[in-house]
């Protein structure tokens, strides 16, 4: 069995990309996944039936989005989308990383941007 320390995750590793988004798996709790997000570009409207999405920011900001409605978090926020809500996520600023919580065998359905008012 592996020791403890084996075990550590270095969150600033996991971040380091210059990839325009990147969203990989960095634990697993029970049966739900967590992922950590970095963006420097807005991701496309989408739902998850199935599953919340409990979204930390890390780094820079996170705005998301929903129909007639926006959210900023800061560094050290957290925000949790409930199951089938039409969302959209985009970073404040430059470059956002942050950590998502939800099942690991969560759906993601791409929808269309809702219309404006």
């Amino acid at each position: 069995m592996p020791s403890h320390a084996d075990r550590v995750i270095d969150l600033s590793s996991e971040s380091n990309t210059s990839a325009a988004y990147e969203n990989h798996a960095v634990a697993g709790v029970n049966d739900h996944v967590i992922r950590i997000s970095v963006m420097t570009e807005p991701y496309h409207w989408h739902c998850h039936p199935d599953s919340d999405e409990t979204f930390l920011v890390l780094e820079g900001g996170l705005i998301l989005e929903f129909e007639g409605e926006s959210v900023e978090l800061l560094p050290g926020h957290m925000l949790t989308v409930e199951r089938g809500v039409c969302h959209r996520t985009r970073p404040l600023g430059e470059r956002s990383v942050n950590l998502t919580f939800e099942r690991a065998d969560a759906r993601t359905e791409a929808l269309p941007a809702p219309l404006g008012p």
